[in-house]
């Protein structure tokens, strides 16, 4: 089973963000093993990278991918044997150019600026989306 990371800089603190993290994390919890770690906003997202992670930084100049796109991604990656997926979603100044280097992938969300609150929920609603495509199920239309 892939396990994904999720690396935020900045702490939820609205519970409504939270809780849509929290569904979609159980959600996910039947396609994958996933696990969200905050970060103080100043803190060291590059050093929390797990060892041997495919890393995905989410920056405002990274590519653009359609959801099926994703879920095309993360079918090719898991077919090539990587086992660990690592997303890096910086704070409220984005992510250090420490983080962006050690990306494998950046991947941009769109061409408008989110919260980085908001990015986590729609990240992690991107990668149930992705891997319900890949499992055939109904969620994507």
């Amino acid at each position: 089973m892939l396990r994904v990371s999720v690396i935020c800089q900045g702490r939820l603190k609205e519970p409504y963000y939270i809780a849509a993290c929290q569904e979609y994390m159980k959600r996910l919890s039947a396609f994958c093993k996933v696990q969200v770690t905050e970060l103080a906003e100043d803190g060291d997202v590059a050093a929390r990278i797990p060892k041997g992670a495919y890393v995905i930084a989410l920056c405002i100049e990274g590519e653009k991918l359609s959801s099926p796109a994703l879920a095309e991604r993360l079918r090719e990656l898991t077919n090539r044997g990587v086992s660990s997926v690592c997303f890096l979603i910086g704070g409220s100044e984005g992510l250090p150019e420490s983080a962006k280097k050690a990306a494998d992938f950046r991947l941009s969300m769109s061409d408008m600026t989110f919260p980085h609150h908001l990015a986590r929920v729609m990240v992690l609603e991107q990668l149930y989306r992705a891997f319900s495509i890949n499992a055939g199920t109904k969620y994507h239309k």
